[in-house]
């Protein structure tokens, strides 16, 4: 094969970047530019999925550029996407009917409670492996069909289409109106509670239950497999596939066998534990997913705990607190206090996800003294972090009777070195970064390059795994226990904040 790179789109909740790897897996060049973030009432989170797609045309010969190379040196390009957000857009012109919903959006709260108060509930959980929650993208979806005029009409005749972010990009790089591809791949089809997943195939008793029209989604893909060809952005360059985000970094870690798991700490952190063959249905608040599916193979699962609030903490620290001026200076005023003083933060800032689904709950800082200063508020952050990873782990250990040995992390927050010795600490395994610390965009770039044969399988992929930093528990059992029962009873004091009021008392003015 002439070409000698495969590209990555990384599209993201803050941004969307292009990432060129070689034969190595080594990355050579990347080119990134931020969306805006909308949030229009409380709760709301949009994005503009017109924008995110022009920034998408503009990274990628941004990316070429920066390495000195053209599209036909590109064997392949793979994407990579922000989860669960949702986009409907018009089959004939191309524009999205409404803002994108994004995965942090709460406002299908009552629509979800609805649900689960239906006797259509328990048969989501046996055929998708979900509890109805807000998180997913079909209760986004129904609400765009409840509110946008005449949405549902023209949804049933198929005049529009629903996609998440990488069946909105795949569909645009192929042509849009004039013959765009549209698909979705397994990973991003099993978490919009619409997809069987044993038979990786919409099911239409969940597009019942929700009344979505099957004529307006996308046919379903494995992750790795030749989707169509780029007209724009990298012309003649195939499509080998597709991820969700926290997948491809499974499977970007080489994540391969069961048993073995990643976490990514960005925005949120999410853990996955590869669980094989076979669906673990939990009994502790983690959701079942499809890991990775390869054509012509069975597809691997994996378990997952998503926790709302990693990075969004530093950066509320820094931006609506202002105790910091940039997110690494967090480290630094950290590393002036021993401990946190007696201070811990739980950011439970809409409410707590994984491994206890409390929507009614709300932040809080407990412990507060005179003797807290900034470098224990600090530490209190970076602690937050690292005890929501402890109660995920704990709950895979139960759903799955795999014993965690060790965590393979990656994502922004793994620069903070005080964070991942915390971590360590209170999980009591060794926790180890990769030399590529882009896992996701690399994942995508593995799906991409596996499709057209660029690296041959995952026993390659494995090869080109290396280690750049691990960090070796420390912390004694009684500290460790301590601290424990101390987190556990700040987050007690986060339930059932909100309640419902009387609208006159509420509402002001």
């Amino acid at each position: 094969m002439s070409a000698s790179y495969v590209a990555s789109i990384d599209q993201g909740t803050t941004s969307t970047r292009c990432l060129l790897f070689d034969h190595a897996g080594r990355m050579v060049s990347v080119a990134q530019h931020e969306h805006h973030q909308h949030y229009p009432r409380p709760g709301w989170a949009e994005h503009d999925a017109a924008e995110i797609w022009a920034n998408t045309l503009r990274v990628l010969p941004e990316a070429l550029a920066l390495a000195g190379l053209q599209p036909s040196d590109v064997a392949a390009v793979g994407i990579a996407n922000q989860r669960e957000t949702t986009v409907v857009w018009d089959r004939a012109t191309g524009r999205p009917v409404a803002p994108a919903i994004t995965w942090q959006d709460t406002r299908t709260a009552d629509l979800v409670a609805e649900l689960g108060r239906s006797a259509a509930a328990p048969l989501f959980e046996e055929v998708c492996g979900l509890t109805p929650a807000g998180y997913f993208a079909a209760p986004r979806l129904r609400w765009l069909l409840d509110h946008v005029p005449g949405l549902q009409r023209r949804a049933r005749l198929g005049e529009v289409a629903f996609g998440t972010m990488e069946s909105w990009l795949i569909w645009n790089l192929t042509g849009g109106p004039d013959g765009g591809v549209h698909v979705t791949d397994v990973t991003n089809a099993s978490r919009t509670m619409l997809m069987d997943i044993h038979t990786l195939q919409w099911d239409q008793r969940l597009l019942d239950a929700l009344d979505v029209p099957a004529a307006m989604l996308p046919e379903i893909r494995p992750n790795a497999q030749v989707y169509g060809t780029c007209t724009v952005g990298l012309p003649g360059v195939v499509i080998g596939g597709a991820f969700g985000d926290q997948q491809a970094a499974l499977f970007g870690q080489t994540c391969f066998d069961e048993g073995e798991a990643k976490c990514t700490y960005g925005t949120g952190a999410f853990l996955l534990m590869n669980t094989g063959a076979s669906v673990r249905p939990s009994t502790h608040g983690l959701l079942s997913t499809v890991a990775y599916a390869l054509e012509g193979e069975r597809p691997v699962y994996a378990t997952e705990g998503s926790i709302a609030v990693a990075g969004a903490l530093v950066q509320w620290f820094r931006d609506s607190l202002e105790m910091i001026s940039s997110a690494p200076e967090i480290e630094t005023l950290a590393r002036r206090v021993e401990d946190n003083g007696g201070c811990y933060i739980v950011p439970a800032f809409a409410g707590l996800f994984a491994p206890r689904w409390q929507a009614d709950a709300r932040g809080v800082v407990v412990g507060l003294t005179s003797y807290v200063t900034r470098g224990h508020l600090a530490r209190a952050v970076l602690e937050a972090t690292a005890w929501q990873t402890c109660e995920v782990v704990e709950a895979v250990d139960l759903d799955t009777s795999l014993t965690l040995s060790r965590l393979r992390v990656d994502g922004g927050m793994t620069a903070n070195h005080l964070l991942m010795q915390t971590v360590a600490d209170v999980l009591d395994v060794p926790v180890e970064r990769p030399l590529v610390a882009e896992s996701v965009s690399l994942g995508a770039a593995y799906a991409a390059g596996l499709a057209v044969g660029f690296w041959p399988d995952l026993d390659v992929l494995r090869g080109t795994w290396r280690r750049a930093a691990l960090w070796e528990p420390s912390m004694s059992p009684v500290v460790r226990r301590r601290e424990r029962a101390a987190w556990d009873r700040a987050v007690q004091r986060t339930l059932h904040w909100v309640v419902d009021e009387d609208p006159d008392v509420a509402a002001p003015g």
